[in-house]
């Protein structure tokens, strides 16, 4: 099965790569080779990308910081990533808009869903930064939302391991990998793969999410493809 329109979630620590913070401009690179390439099928693709790498939100407010102060932090890091991702996909030729939740008219389009889906229509990649531009909702949630709302057909989370697994497979050996699991499923055992607001959305507009593996080369272009890559996660 190949998609006609996907939207791609990506961690921020995604892009530091084996750095402890920051960004990898290598990683980076690589990364939106991939996306490039998936563009350059005739695949539409919208992107939302966390700004873990630079700044949690969470960690800041365990430490004391006002938690609302805090998410907006997080969410102008995720511009900067946003941003960092249309550099390099330029580079390769593809026109790319970066739409944020918040108003950054010197840098950025605000989010606009119209406008989003005419880009699309129009053969842009588009990335929405500053997460939903509301503090204490996630980006996992922000991709959630946004895929039901420019009619995406599947949300493909990229991470560090290659699927959902019932256990942390750096502390047990022996977790057991998911092939596919229903939306109910994954709220019942507690699978922390994406929050529960995100799981609920998705459940509720039938939007399934496929999570895997970031790290091997040519798994965005295979997960695009409806090749099988990582844990599906669906109605059924």
């Amino acid at each position: 099965m190949t998609y006609h329109r996907v939207l791609l979630k990506l961690s921020g620590e995604a892009l530091m790569g084996n750095l402890g913070y920051g960004i990898d401009p290598k990683v980076v690179a690589d990364i939106a080779t991939e996306i490039a390439e998936v563009a350059k099928s005739g695949i539409q693709v919208v992107i939302v990308v966390g700004g873990g790498n630079i700044f949690r939100g969470v960690q800041a407010a365990a430490a004391g910081m006002d938690r609302a102060t805090a998410d907006y932090i997080g969410m102008i890091a995720t511009v900067m990533n946003a941003m960092t991702l249309q550099d390099a996909l330029e580079q390769m030729g593809i026109v790319t808009r970066v739409q944020t939740a918040i108003a950054m008219q010197e840098v950025a389009e605000p989010y606009i869903r119209r406008r989003a889906i005419r880009h699309l229509e129009k053969g842009r990649v588009v990335i929405f930064g500053a997460g939903s531009g509301n503090p204490f909702f996630t980006t996992d949630t922000t991709a959630a939302l946004r895929a039901a709302e420019i009619d995406g057909e599947v949300i493909f989370k990229a991470t560090k391991v290659d699927g959902v697994y019932d256990g942390d497979p750096k502390l047990n050996p022996h977790a057991l990998r998911y092939e596919h699991l229903t939306y109910s499923q994954v709220l019942a055992q507690d699978l922390r793969v994406m929050d529960f607001t995100a799981i609920a959305l998705c459940k509720e507009n039938n939007i399934p999410i496929v999570v895997f593996d970031l790290s091997v080369p040519g798994n965005i272009i295979r997960a695009v493809k409806g090749e099988p890559v990582g844990t599906i996660i669906n109605n059924h």
